[in-house]
């Protein structure tokens, strides 16, 4: 039998091997267009980064040593570009462009897929490139050692384009990622990426969600990325990784039935409409063993098994194909992202009913060194417990846990599965319960209905004034930050305060990561009350799910100062590494991995009352937003940050503390900045503002305005976005201005005629507008910040606001005015 196989890598050379494994006689040809027939392809972004050094080891066979070994015909640069179903045969073209025929028996279609390059204007400019195979590495590899890139753009946030992110940062480049959806990795739901969206911000990585690309321009040596929004970013180097598809070039012009999804359709045997041609890998379509719906999946575990059962069935036998979950992992900087089956959104689509479980265990025993966060999402059957899907975030153990939640989905089972699993158990492997265990249990306590669960969209979106918020942490926790309207009831002291508790609202219990609002659901319940919730995944979920992007003060925009793009956290100079009068000053070294924010700050604290000025605590902390609590907390405390560190997930900060601070007499002789409450909405209030701000900017001074309740009226945008808000918030947007050109006057109003007769007055002297004077600040460097507590309470919207607005806090805002000279509320 002639059997030829077009295409190589990891599903075509599988097949080939596998054939000659069970016959001898067979003859076999491997067509291949590229150089290469066995490389790593999900190696090639850790080469350009020089994790891998030697490219070399990208190589898993040469064409000449698998020929040798398996006595089969390789031919690379052999481009196959027709194929003759009648006559069965192959038409090939060389790199001579000579072309000739082969006949064959049997044949096998393994093409893969293309990446996608839109015909977007200026896509072909210099430093733009896609990365599939080993060539694009190549290129994209010389065009780095070349050119150092300063400044890279990733446009796509799928796997590969995250990998790439990962490795242009660790070659030096500040790395931004451009994504037309809200999220990055498509396959896990939005709750489980806003962690990875936490870690990427961490890293210094910019953010740009729900951008889509316009265009490009050649900017001298760089490239202008243009947004459909008419926003752009400069780089050196643009890396395309918007996704792929099918390459079916050859299946349709030989008239082989394409699937609904676009790939080449293929029976239970991996055999297409024509029974002489098969087959496999990312070329085809097959139904999801959940949905039976047809899906493309682009991965090399199920290329590999199609491969092995392809080369059964070629040589006569029937050996049926069950199909592909979609199990992935990927390395996100320190991070792991896992998952499987399908998520929530997925499962919404295709109409089928499901229940999730949002836990945060540790890695393994929380008292044995290393305990790192893990976050597990399960999707389910409510009713049966069959297991829909699973999503894993976090750093050591990951891939363990995600195999054992796909080897259930694929065996059809249920949560009760999980529960029974037997996880070997040591502590610095697992805990005696393990994450896989306790999301099984969580998802239990739903179908038992021990526990009524409310996620983070409905908190998000739900009436305040309809229900009752407790917060079950403790008042330290608390004193930190809660959800706003939250009753603080520690779950120590609830049986004794029981009486405080409404019976005519519904009840939302809810804590860190959800264990102690579980644990006063099960009090509250059997003690009489009816309508108790608790949140799913606690205020660890919540907080990554509503939390805004930030994007990092050194990028540059080619329209928008850098500094209207700083996070609202404190200043890189309260970062960077001060020095101590001590030579070496008595350090006392903390652990508080395993513990969830407000745990390391608190720990850290305890620790620093102990010391005396000049000494130093190094705490080291798995919590995400470590480093900048601490950062702040030492800014407002009069501690010296003296530095930090992040790797493998774990933070490193070294706090020296300082002496007791006395008042101090500021003046004008100082070269302090200027710091301005914005609180009124009137006209004639803002128009002072500016008109302050813009005198003070042009002197060299710092200046931040900090817009609070009705003053976040005057940085609305004029033509604003479409977004979901509450019934408080509908009401507040229905009364409140919509634009700073619906402002009124303090005085004299005259039911609006006042503002209207100002402003012309304005034009007619030539004084710059409301608006004019505004966008000048903007320009001069002023710094625009909302509040956040302001925005929750009146149902305003990071979107409805300026692009320039950073949002923050009474901390941020406290910050800036400790390093100014002047505070005007106005």
């Amino acid at each position: 039998m002639k059997i030829i196989i077009i295409g190589g890598v990891a599903g075509g050379a599988t097949t080939a091997a596998r054939i000659r494994r069970s016959d001898e006689t067979a003859e076999i040809i491997l067509l291949e267009k590229g150089k290469y027939i066995s490389y790593a392809n999900c190696g090639l972004p850790y080469y350009i980064g020089d994790v891998i050094e030697e490219r070399e080891k990208l190589f898993v066979q040469t064409p000449e040593a698998f020929g040798v070994r398996f006595r089969v015909d390789v031919r690379t640069e052999n481009e196959v570009i027709f194929i003759d179903r009648k006559k069965k045969t192959v038409t090939v073209r060389l790199k001579s462009e000579d072309t000739y025929e082969e006949s064959y028996d049997k044949l096998l279609i393994s093409t893969g897929a293309s990446p996608v390059r839109p015909p977007l204007p200026g896509i072909d400019s210099t430093g733009i490139f896609t990365l599939r195979n080993v060539a694009d590495t190549d290129r994209i590899k010389a065009y780095v050692n070349n050119r150092p890139p300063r400044r890279a753009v990733v446009i796509g946030a799928g796997f590969i384009g995250l990998e790439m992110a990962e490795n242009l940062h660790a070659l030096g480049a500040q790395v931004s990622i451009v994504e037309m959806g809200n999220q990055v990795m498509a396959p896990i739901d939005f709750s489980m990426a806003a962690l990875v969206h936490q870690h990427l911000m961490e890293k210094g990585v910019n953010l740009y969600l729900e951008q889509a690309v316009a265009s490009f321009e050649q900017a001298g040596k760089e490239v202008k990325v243009v947004f459909k929004n008419g926003q752009s970013i400069l780089a050196d180097i643009v890396i395309l990784s918007i996704g792929v598809r099918p390459e079916t070039t050859l299946a349709r012009a030989a008239e082989l039935t394409i699937g609904e999804a676009g790939g080449i359709a293929v029976n239970d045997y991996l055999q297409t409409s024509d029974e002489s041609i098969y087959a496999i890998g990312d070329a085809i379509e097959f139904r999801h063993p959940i949905t039976g719906k047809p899906w493309l999946n682009y991965l090399a575990g199920p290329a590999n098994r199609q491969g092995r059962i392809v080369a059964d069935n070629l040589l006569g036998a029937q050996i049926p194909y069950e199909g592909a979950i979609g199990t992935s992992i990927a390395k996100v900087f320190d991070m792991t992202v896992a998952s499987t089956g399908l998520p929530g959104k997925r499962l919404k689509q295709a109409g089928i009913v499901y229940a999730s479980s949002t836990t945060h265990p540790a890695s393994h025993a929380g008292y044995y060194p290393d305990a790192m966060p893990m976050s597990i999402k399960i999707t389910f059957d409510p009713q049966t417990g069959k297991l829909y899907g699973g999503q894993i975030v976090g750093y050591d153990g990951v891939d363990k846990r995600i195999d054992e939640l796909s080897l259930v989905i694929k065996h059809e089972g249920t949560i009760y599965d999980l529960m029974k699993v037997e996880q070997a158990y040591a502590p610095p492997f697992s805990s005696a319960k393990d994450p896989v265990a306790i999301a099984g249990y969580v998802a239990e306590n739903i179908i038992l209905g021990r526990v009524k669960p409310v996620y983070w969209r409905d908190l998000r979106d739900i009436e305040l004034k309809d229900v009752f918020l407790l917060d079950v942490r403790t008042p330290d926790e608390f004193a930190l930050g809660s959800l706003p309207g939250a009753v603080n009831i520690p779950l120590d002291e609830i049986r004794d305060r029981i009486a405080e508790l409404p019976s005519n609202k519904p009840i939302y219990t809810f804590c860190a990561v959800g264990l102690r609002g579980y644990l006063v659901y099960r009090i509250l319940i059997q003690h009489g009350f009816k309508e108790v919730y608790n949140l799913s995944g606690g205020l660890k979920t919540y907080r990554a799910a509503t939390a805004p992007i930030i994007l990092h003060e050194n990028e540059e925009t080619d329209d928008t100062p850098s500094a209207q793009d700083s996070p609202a956290e404190p200043s890189v100079a309260a970062e960077a590494p001060q020095t101590t009068t001590a030579a070496n000053p008595k350090t006392i070294r903390v652990d508080a991995c395993g513990l969830q924010c407000p745990g390391p700050v608190l720990k850290m604290k305890k620790t620093m009352d102990t010391l005396v000025p000049g000494e130093r605590v190094e705490i080291v902390a798995t919590d995400p937003g470590f480093s900048r609590d601490a950062a702040a907390w030492c800014n407002s405390t009069g501690n010296k940050f003296i530095s930090k560190d992040s790797t493998g997930g774990k933070s490193v900060v070294v706090i020296e503390k300082g002496e007791p601070q006395a008042c101090n007499l500021t003046t004008t002789c100082d070269s302090k900045g200027k710091t301005l409450i914005m609180f009124s909405d009137d006209l004639d209030k803002a128009l002072a503002t500016f008109v302050l701000a813009n005198g003070a900017a042009a002197t060299g001074q710092k200046v931040t305005i900090f817009f609070t309740f009705w003053g976040l009226n005057v940085i609305k945008k004029l033509h604003k976005p479409k977004v979901e808000k509450d019934i408080f918030g509908k009401m507040f947007g229905t009364m409140l201005p919509s634009s700073s050109l619906k402002l009124k006057l303090s005085k004299m109003s005259m039911g609006g005629m006042g503002g209207k007769m100002m402003r012309y007055i304005m034009h007619r002297k030539g004084i710059d507008s409301l608006e004019s004077l505004r966008q000048q600040a903007l320009e001069n460097g002023v710094e625009f910040i909302a509040c956040q507590m302001s925005m929750d309470v009146m149902g305003v919207k990071r979107e409805e606001l300026l692009d320039e607005v950073t949002v923050g806090g009474v901390a941020t805002y406290m910050e800036r005015a400790d390093n100014a000279n002047i505070n005007l509320f106005i």
